[in-house]
């Protein structure tokens, strides 16, 4: 932090000052700590007088000047002249902005001219009460006879010190030495500990080193499942060794005519070793598409392991062609990370080229990282990436809403030829006749109806009838292809007067355009606007005026252009078809054949769970042996299906020592309410609130309170 001239200056001053009121405080208790060392030298003595003579320095150090600029701040700040913007001062001039920079040239010159105090007052009362207080300790101390006190200190005894002889009732465990040597590949150093509890990896050795007063005449280790390892004696030592293969309990027991004074429960806590943790770091999504003209894709990984990372290796996996033609290809790549053995980092560049991939190819990655255990290494393998190179846009599509079918490109493809057969009409109409010229008009908007109809068929329309001729042409003149086939429909027979439709004496009955279901509707509406420029080109070339047909031509063909690109129609899927109703069974009360609407929801049975038999028996002072016996042995063939099976076992194990005990019996019941079971319908219990929502919860409790 940077300071201001003048702010310096006052500290300093202040500082001065406090050295000064320190050592006025000082004197009197320097004289204190003479006069006792004079009287007294042990070394008890010299722990108190030390004790006494750091409590100045501890002080000083608290309350010196300077230690806290912010008060500083605010001690500048009560004058007015400093205007609140003391903080200035104590902040470089680089790091202000313009405004802040002239405040603070202000400040200072202020300062210059009344310099400010910071310098603490002398503390008169304080200093007179120390040195009558001290006054009298050196005058009593002086004039007292000398005196010495012991402090008791503990004592590290080499041996067991040997037991009264009425006290020599039981065996007593003197010493305990637990020597722990884990796997090789976990990279761990041996140990040793006097506790008989641990917590170690998995598989290690165990050696355990005994000493008993007076020895007994056999003991083992007798472990929660059943299991027993008898201790060999070797002089004074009790010792035996065992592999850790999974957490237990144990305790130490004796045979002889004493028993053993400790007889509790030790518990080792195997650690598994965890498979590695892969991150992916790039590429970020699952699935990637490449780029024009992407060469390379760059891969990152990030592998950690508890104990040591392994070998590490790259699956390749390169699938071409489509539908039914695909071909999958698969290769591996070792990997080297950089890094430590616990926490690497693999970063590979594939090249794409060399791979083989192409237009409408997936290339498909995946990091398979193993780990040290022996003799089984343990692999974990990372998500599958994607890189695709995606088809050119005609063949996607999006927005499926059933099964998909390919269109055929050829129903797309004749309104350019129309637009070319047009502009040739009016390149050749110098050339020809009026009648010649109307005639091969007419023909084209024949060709475009037709085309017309055609389209049509995808929005659901039917035929239009036989194409009726231009005015002025023959009745019999007509031209045949339009798509629908009529010749064998009957005459429409003649309707009354007032009673005719319009629709059926002159035109064709249309299905709806909104009820076709061959396509999305994007597209469907793209194909209506289309149609409606074939109409407006066709009346144009059917009036003999190919050049106002051809602007609707074009834009009908804009709009083909533009259907082309969704090369897939949709059918709709088929809906549910419900049966009819029978009305002659309407409000009649005949159930036959309904089936029953009961939710079946059943009672959760307890099962082979003697958990709840346990927790009830529990809740009186006594009994419960017959449950205790039967959880204990449902416990041991379902170790896996409890959390932490152990504490169990423990608290079992102390009630049966002490089956009067009501704290034990509390905490057994406590350790079985997970287990207990909970009925189907049971809402689930609300997780508890942590610091901040217990804190919000009671805000609310007291705001509704009166």
């Amino acid at each position: 932090m940077s300071l201001a001239a003048p702010v310096r200056e006052a500290l300093a001053a202040a500082r001065r000052r406090h050295a000064l009121v320190v050592a006025a405080f000082a004197l009197p208790v320097a004289a204190f700590v003479a006069v006792s060392l004079a009287k007294d030298a042990s070394l008890p003595h010299l722990l108190v007088l030390a004790m006494i003579a750091s409590v100045v320095p501890m002080l000083a150090w608290l309350k010196r000047p300077g230690r806290d600029m912010r008060a500083l701040a605010r001690r500048l700040d009560a004058r007015a002249d400093l205007e609140d913007s003391a903080d200035l001062l104590f902040t470089d001039a680089s790091a202000l902005g313009p405004l802040q920079r002239l405040q603070q040239q202000r400040l200072v010159e202020r300062l210059a001219v009344r310099p400010a105090d910071l310098r603490t007052p002398w503390p008169r009362g304080w200093l007179l009460l120390v040195w009558a207080v001290f006054a009298v300790l050196v005058a009593a101390t002086a004039w007292m006879p000398p005196y010495s006190f012991t402090v008791p200190l503990p004592q590290r005894a080499t041996s067991p010190a040997p037991m009264p002889a009425a006290q020599a009732t039981d065996i007593v465990l003197a010493s305990a030495r637990l020597g722990i040597e884990p796997p090789a590949y976990t990279g761990l150093d041996a140990s040793t500990q006097s506790e008989l509890s641990a917590r170690l990896p998995q598989d290690a050795r165990l050696d355990w080193t005994l000493r008993f007063t007076p020895n007994p005449e056999a003991a083992e280790l007798v472990f929660h499942d059943g299991q027993r390892l008898p201790l060999t004696r070797e002089g004074e030592d009790w010792t035996a060794a065992r592999t850790l293969s999974k957490s237990t309990l144990y305790r130490i027991e004796t045979v002889g005519p004493l028993p053993l004074r400790d007889d509790d429960l030790h518990r080792l806590d195997a650690i598994a070793d965890q498979p590695p943790q892969l991150r992916a770091v790039a590429p970020e999504r699952s699935l990637t598409l490449a780029t024009p003209g992407q060469r390379q894709w760059a891969l990152d990984f990030e592998a950690s392991d508890d104990h040591g990372l392994g070998a590490a290796r790259l699956e390749i996996t390169l699938a071409q062609g489509s539908g039914e033609q695909v071909t999958v290809t698969e290769r591996t790549l070792a990997l080297r990370g950089e890094g430590d053995a616990r926490l690497r980092r693999y970063a590979h560049v594939l090249d794409l080229a060399s791979l083989g991939l192409g237009e409408g190819d997936d290339l498909i990655v995946r990091l398979v990282v193993a780990d040290n255990r022996a003799p089984t290494p343990q692999q974990s393998r990372s998500a599958r990436f994607i890189l695709r190179w995606p088809l050119p846009p005609s063949a996607e599509s999006s927005g499926m809403e059933g099964l998909v079918k390919k269109a055929l490109p050829a129903y797309f493809r004749s309104q350019r030829q129309i637009i070319i057969d047009a502009e040739a009409l009016l390149v050749d109409r110098p050339r020809l006749s009026a009648d010649e010229f109307m005639l091969r008009s007419n023909n084209l908007g024949v060709d475009q109806r037709l085309l017309r109809l055609r389209y049509g068929q995808f929005l659901g329309e039917e035929s239009e009838g036989e194409p009726e001729p231009p005015p002025g042409y023959e009745d019999g003149e007509h031209h045949d292809g339009d798509g629908h086939d009529h010749d064998a429909e009957p005459p429409a027979a003649p309707t009354p007067p007032g009673g005719e439709s319009v629709l059926e004496l002159y035109g064709h009955t249309h299905d709806e355009a909104e009820a076709a279901t061959l396509l999305d509707p994007e597209t469907r509406a793209l194909l209506k606007q289309a149609l409606d420029a074939m109409w407006l080109s066709e009346g144009g070339l059917r009036q003999g005026d190919p050049a106002a047909a051809l602007p609707h031509a074009y834009r009908a063909l804009g709009f083909i252009k533009q259907v082309q690109q969704a090369s897939r129609i949709y059918l709709a899927r088929t809906g549910l078809e419900l049966p009819p109703i029978d009305e002659a069974r309407r409000m009649t009360g005949d159930r036959k054949g309904i089936a029953s609407r009961g939710t079946g929801l059943v009672p959760l049975a307890a099962g082979e769970n003697p958990a709840l038999p346990l927790w009830r028996a529990l809740a009186t002072p006594a009994g419960g042996d017959a449950e205790l016996d039967a959880f204990a042995d449902w416990l041991r063939a379902n170790e896996a299906r409890v959390d932490d099976p152990l504490s169990l076992v423990a608290a079992i194990d102390a009630l049966r020592r002490d089956p009067a005990c009501g704290d034990c019996r509390a905490a057994l019941r406590a350790r079985l309410w997970p287990l207990l079971p909970r009925d189907a319908a049971m809402t689930p219990a609300r997780p508890r609130p942590g610091g901040r929502g217990q804190a919000y919860l009671d805000a609310l409790r007291t705001e509704a309170s009166p």
